[in-house]
């Protein structure tokens, strides 16, 4: 890249939904301006100077049916005054909407139109039931599609790639690694505070996902609700800047990270997958992240892969090139992905743990990682050895069909 780009002062909201002791449906909840405002105070309380962040981000999904509300970058004065007849937008593009408000960041400091940009990224979606809300989130696929798709329409279509899976690697082999997945993502969140499924105290969580069989009856046929990645509010943000940028907000290097390398692809959002048990579009633009940046996997010390389903983390692992086809449940199963496995993927939960507010999700990954090679991740925070000092982050908007991926090294 043609200047030093850096990411700091991560800051995340609780993810709100089921799972949380304090989530009551049948309560009022707070709205888009809560989780916006303590997402950008969090980031704000790590700088000394409002003033010289030059820009703010937004990535949102879906606040126009969710919650009614469009226009988002007008929301980003009532974080501070500093903010205030500064530039600022929002971005979209599915679940990849924080990735992308993450790419808008990067490209205003490259152009040197910034030397520090807010990134946040937030979704509220606990406004309607779940049956309801399947039929917003259709809207990250071809709409077209949703008169033939399933009434849970993004279950349905990785349920459809976990059947093609078991029926060509075997289902009780595809289970196992699937249930190894969630059981990751539980004793991951466990260790955050601000993860969904902090509270789960499940002794046998093993026990629990293979009770769950998969029913078509009363959800979909090849997937349980335990496969499935959460309803979710919440909203994280983080700072991208300059060398310059981090000296005017009183950020040192020791507390940031560098971006090392992004890409982001998409795919024809008309055609269905080529191949469905492969992540085409993840394979493709993780592998140009690495090859942008000059580095392997293995030299990464940490992942944090797009994990709607557990089928996805399975096929993640494939399309990264860490096994071969079929070979990714058999990897799982083995705790190789576990945070104290040969590659630590989704250290505070993924989306199966954390918790998946759709816009955030992008952003949050960012902050894990960023947590992660700062020291910064508290009872979450793994041993990044030497000879591994980047993390990788794989966000992923609708069915492998908008992909951003940021390579980042510790300082």
């Amino acid at each position: 890249m043609r200047r030093k780009i850096y990411m700091a002062a991560g800051a995340n909201t609780i993810s709100m939904g089921t799972g949380r002791k304090e989530f009551n449906p049948k309560k009022e909840r707070p709205g888009l301006e809560y989780y916006i405002n303590e997402a950008g105070k969090g980031v704000l309380a790590q700088i000394t100077d409002p003033e010289a962040i030059d820009e703010t981000v937004i990535g949102n999904f879906m606040s126009g049916r969710f919650n009614k509300q469009a226009h988002l970058g007008g929301f980003a004065a009532t974080i501070h005054p500093a903010l205030q007849y500064k530039p600022s937008h929002s971005v979209e593009g599915a679940c990849a909407s924080g990735g992308l408000a993450l790419m808008a960041g990067i490209r205003s400091v490259l152009a040197e139109t910034a030397e520090a940009v807010l990134a946040i990224g937030v979704e509220v979606q606990n406004t309607v039931k779940a049956i309801y809300g399947a039929d917003i989130l259709a809207g990250a696929g071809w709409f077209q599609k949703r008169k033939q798709g399933h009434a849970y329409f993004f279950p349905g279509q990785f349920s459809d790639r976990a059947g093609v899976y078991y029926e060509r690697y075997g289902y009780d082999y595809s289970r196992a690694g699937m249930r190894q997945w969630f059981v990751n993502a539980m004793e991951n969140a466990r260790l955050d505070p601000t993860a969904q499924e902090y509270h789960n105290n499940t002794a046998d969580l093993a026990a629990l996902y293979d009770s769950m069989k998969p029913n078509g009856k009363s959800f979909v046929d090849h997937l349980n609700v335990l496969d499935c990645s959460k309803v979710s509010d919440g909203a994280s943000g983080i700072i991208i800047a300059s060398e310059e940028g981090l000296r005017r907000l009183g950020i040192s290097k020791a507390d940031a990270v560098e971006v090392a390398a992004f890409a982001q692809l998409t795919r024809n959002i008309t055609e269905d997958p080529a191949d469905p048990a492969s992540l085409t579009t993840i394979g493709r633009t993780a592998a140009l992240a690495l090859s942008r940046a000059g580095i392997t996997t293995g030299q990464l010390g940490t992942i944090e892969t797009h994990d709607c389903f557990s089928i996805a983390g399975l096929l993640a692992v494939e399309a990264l090139g860490f096994v071969k086809a079929g070979e990714g449940a058999a990897f799982v199963a083995e705790g190789r992905t576990s945070r104290n496995g040969d590659i630590p993927m989704n250290t505070t939960g993924g989306l199966i743990g954390w918790g998946h507010p759709t816009g955030g999700t992008g952003v949050h990954q960012v902050v894990t990682i960023w947590q992660q090679l700062t020291g910064k991740a508290g009872a979450a925070q793994l041993n990044i050895p030497e000879q591994k000092p980047y993390g990788m982050t794989i966000n992923m908007g609708g069915d492998d069909v908008t992909v951003v991926s940021l390579v980042l090294k510790q300082v």
